[in-house]
């Protein structure tokens, strides 16, 4: 692939990131000048029709997005059995990168990126849009500082089809929301426990939930409690323990009402007047002394969302 190019347009320079569905390589634009990211998806799917329909659709979709926290798509094109998403090219590495090299990062770095992460998903919400698989891979961190969310709606494309053929499994099972976890429809809210997720993971360095398999993970998304963040680290204030608590209610009518929300929250949470305020209470949440059942095949399918 490298020295090809695609649409005319875009000269492929090197590889420079790989994923269940799909790798990526930076290439230049010889039309606008520019470097830019391109993914292409991997040759197994490129021969699924209503894999590439949706892919296409959902990329399509997410390029009506325009937000300086959001990985701007340029173009989305085909060459022969080649299938491709033109993006904005990030100077910089992943969240995921940062968390391994030096969690538990400093509350104010956290709280920093959290925000911006938010300030994305409200605008992608306002527009009808739900990310589906926020986690740290898909969290760019620019040279500048400037958080960079990325793969708006892809996950949506992934169907139990292309999970078996890629056999990859883990990853974002870590990030699930308890609905996600259960296969059943995810909304707003379901971004919201992600990102809590991942607010836990940055101060703590570590994941709340672990288990032998995705579907074990999964299950502990729906029943089990987590260790709380201060409990792993005490010099988290215990107003953005809070957020984190309230973003991963198992009940999705206890977490913030929209990402506006708690980005207001998220805002506030280091003001000297709040960083000692009380610890959030709830009342008994019903699912999480209820039996679950085993999970079907869709929610163990879901358990496969491509991995980066």
């Amino acid at each position: 692939m490298i020295g090809r190019e695609l649409g005319g347009r875009y000269e492929i320079i090197e590889r420079i990131g790989s994923g269940g569905m799909a790798l990526v390589y930076k290439a230049h634009d010889v039309l606008l000048n520019r470097k830019v990211a391109v993914k292409i998806l991997r040759q197994q799917f490129g021969h699924d029709e209503e894999f590439v329909r949706r892919f296409r659709r959902e990329a399509q979709s997410a390029a009506s997005l325009s937000h300086p926290n959001v990985v701007s798509i340029y173009d989305v094109g085909e060459e022969e059995d080649t299938h491709y998403i033109v993006m904005e090219y990030v100077e910089g590495s992943n969240l995921n990168d940062l968390i391994k090299e030096r969690a538990p990062l400093q509350t104010e770095e956290a709280v920093r990126f959290a925000v911006q992460i938010c300030d994305a998903l409200d605008h992608a919400h306002q527009n009808q849009i739900i990310h589906r698989d926020i986690k740290p891979h898909n969290i760019l961190i620019g040279k500048n500082g400037r958080v960079k969310v990325t793969d708006f709606g892809i996950a949506r494309a992934v169907t139990s089809s292309t999970i078996t053929q890629t056999g990859s499994v883990v990853g974002s099972v870590h990030y699930f929301s308890p609905e996600h976890a259960k296969g059943i429809s995810t909304g707003e809210k379901s971004d919201l426990y992600s990102l809590g997720i991942v607010l836990y993971q940055m101060l703590t360095g570590r994941l709340p939930f672990l288990g032998e398999s995705p579907i074990s993970v999964a299950l502990k998304h729906l029943q089990d409690d987590f260790e709380e963040p201060r409990q792993v680290n005490p010099h988290i204030p215990q107003s953005l323990e809070n957020i984190i608590l309230r973003s991963m209610r198992k009940n999705s009518s206890e977490r913030y009402a929209s990402a506006q929300e708690m980005l207001e929250d998220l805002e506030t949470c280091l003001k000297p007047e709040r960083l000692n305020e009380p610890k959030i209470a709830f009342t008994q949440d019903l699912d999480e002394t209820r039996a679950m059942p085993a999970i079907r095949g869709a929610a163990a399918a879901a358990a496969g969302v491509e991995t980066k």
